[in-house]
C-alpha cells in the first residue's frame, strides 16, 4: 500500500507544517490576550461581564511584561489600565514574549511529535480564526453603524484650532462630523464579520475583512492610531485564512480560469455533525451580532444619543461683559484673567477659553441650591478638586446667562449670550447636488 501524498498543510516537517504549529500558538494566544474577542463571542452576556472587576479585568500579564522589559528592554512595561491604548510599552513587550513562547512552543511541540498534524487541527484552527476575525468585525462595525466610536464634535472642539489638533483627533472628528459616512463604513465591517461565521461566504468574508482591515491599519498608521498591533494582526489574520484560497482565486480573477469550490475544511469525519457545526456557527454570528448591537445602542443612549444627558446650561456662551473686583475687564488678548467663551455640553464638564483661545477643561457641579462651581479637570483624579469658581447663574432669556461670585477668591459678574452651534460652517453647510464651484473655507 502506497502512503498518502502529503498535501501542502500536512507534509511532514514542511514549513508549512511549522507555520501552522507557529500560528496556533501565536495568534490563539493573541486573541486570548491583547483583543476584546473573548467578549464579543459572549454577545450581551461580554457587556455584563465586563461591568465587573475580575481576573479578564486585571493586568495579569505584568508579572511577565514588567521584568521582560526591564531586563531585555530597559523600559517600564506595566499596563495603564486607565488607557484604552492598544500601542503600550507593555503590549508590545507581550507581544514580543509571545513571540518568544511560539517559537519554543514550535519547537519542543515539533521534537515531540514529528508526525504530520491532522487536518482536524487545520480545520479548527481556521474556524477559531474566524470566529475572532468574525467578532472583533462585528465588533468594530457595530462602534461605527451606530455611530459611538468617532462622534460628532463637541461644542468646544467647534472652538478648537484645526492647527491645534492631534492626527488622531483629526481622523475621529472627520469621520464624526459624517454620520452617514460612519455608519456606511461599520455596516462595511459588520458584513464582512457576518460573512465570517457562514461556511459558504467565510472566503468572501475573509477578503472583505482584508480589505477592511488594510484601510484600518492605513489609517492607524497615518494618523498614530494607538491601534496599530491589533489591525496589523487583524489584518495577517485574514491573510491566513485567504492563504489556502489564493491560487483558486488567482485563476477566478486573474487567469480567468474555472476554480474548484472554495470550501471550509471539514471539523468531524460524519457529515451530520459537520452540519450541525455549520449551523451552530452561523447562530454564533448573530448572538454575537445581537451583544454587539445591543452594545452600541445602550452606549448611543447614554452618551451619544437625543436621550443623552446634556447640561442645564448647554450650549457655547460668549461672554459679553466681565467684572472682576467691580472693574469691568476690557476684551484684551493679553489679558490672563478674563474668559472669551464658556462650553456647557456634559452635565459634569465645562470649558473656558481664555482671551488668547486657549481652552481649558473644568469640572462643573450644579449644587442643589444652585450655585455652580467649577474645578480643575484633573485627568485620573479620583477625588474632586476644590473650585475656584463658586457662580450663580441667572437666566433672564433662554439666550442670556448672568453669572455672579467668586473667582479665584475674587468677586465676579460675567454677562454672556449663547451663540447658536448650527451657525458654525461645519454644522451649517449641509449637502448640495449641484455646485458651481468648490467650497472651502
Amino acid at each position: 500500500m502506497t502512503a498518502a501524498p502529503a498535501t501542502p498543510w500536512t507534509g511532514r516537517l514542511a514549513p508549512t507544517q511549522l507555520a501552522l504549529r507557529f500560528c496556533v500558538i501565536y495568534f490563539g494566544l493573541f486573541c486570548l490576550l491583547l483583543t476584546y474577542i473573548p467578549f464579543a463571542l459572549l454577545g450581551i452576556l461580554g457587556r455584563w461581564i465586563r461591568e465587573y472587576r475580575g481576573p479578564w479585568n486585571m493586568p495579569i500579564t505584568d508579572p511577565v511584561t514588567g521584568p521582560v522589559g526591564r531586563t531585555v528592554f530597559g523600559v517600564d512595561a506595566q499596563l495603564h489600565q486607565d488607557s484604552g491604548a492598544g500601542d503600550q510599552t507593555a503590549v508590545w513587550v507581550l507581544v514580543f514574549c509571545l513571540l518568544v513562547v511560539a517559537v519554543v512552543g514550535t519547537t519542543v511541540w515539533t521534537a515531540v511529535d514529528r508526525r504530520p498534524s491532522s487536518p482536524r487541527l487545520l480545520a479548527w484552527f481556521t474556524l477559531f480564526l474566524r470566529l475572532c476575525l468574525g467578532g472583533q468585525m462585528v465588533g468594530f462595525g457595530f462602534a461605527k453603524l451606530i455611530p459611538t466610536q468617532m462622534p460628532a464634535p463637541t461644542l468646544a472642539q467647534l472652538l478648537q484650532p484645526y492647527g491645534e489638533l492631534s492626527p488622531a483627533s483629526v481622523l475621529w472628528l472627520q469621520v464624526g462630523s459624517s454620520y452617514p459616512y460612519e455608519m456606511a463604513l461599520g455596516a462595511v465591517e459588520v458584513v464582512a464579520g457576518l460573512l465570517l461565521f457562514v461556511s459558504r461566504t467565510a472566503v468572501l468574508g475573509a477578503a472583505l475583512s482584508l480589505a477592511c482591515t488594510a484601510q484600518i491599519l492605513l489609517l492607524n498608521m497615518t494618523f498614530d492610531i494607538p491601534e496599530k498591533l491589533l489591525a496589523s494582526h487583524l489584518l495577517l489574520i485574514s491573510l491566513i485564512l485567504l492563504a489556502p484560497y489564493l491560487r483558486r482565486l488567482a485563476d477566478v480573477l486573474v487567469r480567468q480560469r474555472a476554480c474548484g469550490p472554495l470550501t471550509q475544511p471539514a471539523l468531524f469525519t460524519a457529515a451530520r455533525k459537520n452540519r450541525i457545526a455549520t449551523w451552530a456557527v452561523a447562530a454564533m454570528g448573530l448572538w454575537v451580532a445581537l451583544g454587539s448591537g445591543y452594545d452600541r445602542w445602550v452606549v448611543w443612549q447614554e452618551q451619544s444619543g437625543a436621550a443623552s444627558p446634556k447640561s442645564e446650561l448647554y450650549g457655547i456662551w460668549e461672554v459679553r461683559d466681565f467684572t472682576l473686583d467691580g472693574q469691568l475687564v476690557p476684551p484684551l488678548t493679553t489679558d490672563e484673567t478674563r474668559w472669551q467663551r464658556l462650553v456647557f455640553d456634559d452635565p459634569a464638564q465645562a470649558t473656558y477659553q481664555r482671551m488668547n483661545g486657549e481652552l481649558v477643561p473644568a469640572r462643573a457641579y450644579f449644587r442643589p441650591d444652585g450655585q455652580l462651581e467649577l474645578a480643575s479637570d484633573t485627568t485620573g483624579a479620583s477625588e474632586r478638586r476644590p473650585p475656584f469658581a463658586t457662580l450663580a447663574a441667572d437666566r433672564p432669556t433662554p439666550d442670556q446667562l448672568l453669572l455672579s461670585g467668586i473667582l479665584h477668591d475674587r468677586p465676579v459678574t460675567i454677562t454672556l449670550e449663547r451663540r447658536d452651534p448650527n451657525t458654525f460652517t461645519l454644522r451649517s453647510r449641509g449637502f448640495h447636488w449641484v455646485q458651481d464651484y468648490a467650497y472651502f473655507r
